[in-house]
């Protein structure tokens, strides 16, 4: 019988695992962490939140939407846990980041399915011979370790395998001032009546407030990069420093953006800071967009001027760290096998995406092509209508290789009537709504086909 060789716990590994298990498919399931912490890793559980604890939208209209609709088809593991584990996030699925990852490691130690084995591997194929695996599924993600990584670059990528990633800080609430906040969420009301409270909590500026913040962070110390290292941050997830440094006005129409978030008196603040619980009780926040190379001791100090903060007690602090990813187009197949070696398969971040829900999702994808090459079946490209499909073709088609979250750029366009593309003001929140009608119309529509999941 078949047995799959999965290499990383994180979200894709994860998702992998569990759904060839469910299939009746052994899987040898190899962590490094719980011997060695990667640099950004701060826990030894599978399934670790490293930058935010958000998984994003739940609108079915959205991208990452779209993407949590197919994924629950899939029997997802990584929502099933978080919708256990979640914390109020408006809109967004959030979830208490130490209780999610400690259920994802006890799931997955339990499955008799699924073997756990701790180490490093340096060479995936000598060591999938070792345990009887046929199929091989690399989900190291951002966090590739050193052995791994010069294997793959010598026998699979060559150079340019990575580019750098960085995290946001988190605050113990109890050292917050909360007269100087107001908790308020972006364009929604609440119920004060029915005993509805917000769930961000919002640090207002001033513009002269703003400004010196700003200033501060521009000259403030960085962390380096090392002599051989060259920046490569993906637009998405910036520094909150590099947007500094790129004009003085960057981060107010980015995370510090005031537009939603009026104050008691209905005033706007210059610009604004969302902070968002990181568990359910409320004792944690995380600094919403305040990515960092800021070192330690100046995140302190610059972050201690923010309204509220100026006694602040920082749970852990912002830091860089690298993310590995592949040229997708160059080295992959459409089902992310290896064009060198077809028995090995790449999912997650390294395969070219950004963000939780799309790494959990090419989890999923790769290991239902797995399944199918185990049962003798070819592999089966998805709609490009779709949010899995999308993505796939964003990375097997981008002349550049730079990862990217879900999102309706990557969707073929819509259509609009004449009355609909007159309407500019409503013009774009219909063609989202049209393409994510069209996307689920187009994933039942390949359901329906006999795909079996």
């Amino acid at each position: 019988m078949s047995k799959v060789l999965v290499v990383g716990a994180g979200l894709a590994g994860s998702e992998a695992a569990q759904f060839l298990a469910n299939k009746k498919i052994p899987v040898v399931l190899a962590e490094v962490k719980r011997i060695k912490l990667g640099p950004a890793q701060k826990v030894k559980d599978f399934g670790e939140l490293v930058c935010t604890n958000s998984l994003k939208s739940k609108d079915p209209n959205s991208g990452h939407g779209l993407l949590k609709t197919e994924m629950k088809a899939f029997g997802s593991l990584i929502l099933s846990v978080a919708d256990i584990h979640a914390v109020p996030a408006g809109d967004a699925l959030a979830v208490d980041r130490d209780k999610f990852a400690k259920e994802i490691t006890t799931r997955l130690s339990n499955n008799e399915l699924i073997e756990v084995v701790d180490c490093d591997i340096i060479d995936p194929i000598e060591f999938a011979k070792e345990k009887g695996c046929d199929q091989i599924i690399l989900a190291t993600g951002p966090l590739t370790t050193d052995g791994m990584s010069s294997w793959i670059q010598k026998n699979i990528s060559g150079d340019d395998l990575y580019f750098y990633d960085a995290i946001a800080p988190v605050v113990d609430a109890d050292s917050l001032d909360y007269s100087k906040m107001y908790f308020k969420d972006r364009h929604k009301p609440v119920s004060e009546e029915e005993g509805e409270q917000a769930d961000y909590l919002n640090a207002p500026l001033n513009k002269e407030e703003y400004e010196n913040l700003i200033a501060e962070m521009v000259k403030a110390e960085k962390v380096p990069a090392k002599e051989f290292e060259d920046w490569k941050f993906f637009e998405a997830c910036l520094p909150i420093d590099l947007m500094a440094e790129r004009g003085p006005e960057t981060a107010r129409f980015s995370c510090m953006k005031p537009i939603g978030l009026e104050m008691e008196d209905g005033s706007r603040p210059h610009a604004c800071i969302q902070l968002r619980k990181e568990n359910l009780l409320g004792s944690a926040f995380n600094l919403v967009g305040f990515q960092t190379r800021l070192t330690y001791k100046e995140q302190v100090r610059i972050f201690r001027m923010i309204p509220g903060f100026q006694e602040a007690a920082f749970i852990h602090l912002g830091s860089v760290h690298r993310n590995s990813f592949l040229n997708a187009k160059k080295l992959l197949n459409f089902d992310l096998s290896s064009k060198e070696f077809p028995n090995i398969y790449f999912a997650g971040q390294i395969s070219g995406v950004e963000g939780y829900t799309e790494s959990s999702a090419m989890g999923l994808y790769v290991a239902f092509q797995v399944w199918r090459k185990i049962k003798g079946l070819e592999p089966v490209q998805f709609p490009v209508e779709t949010g899995m499909g999308c993505l796939v073709n964003y990375i097997m088609t981008n002349q550049k290789p730079v990862p990217s979250n879900i999102n309706f750029g990557l969707l073929p366009p819509v259509t609009l009537t004449k009355e609909q593309r007159r309407d500019r003001k409503n013009r774009k929140k219909v063609k989202k709504r049209l393409a994510a009608e069209r996307a689920r119309e187009s994933f039942e529509a390949f359901l329906a086909t006999g795909v079996e999941l």
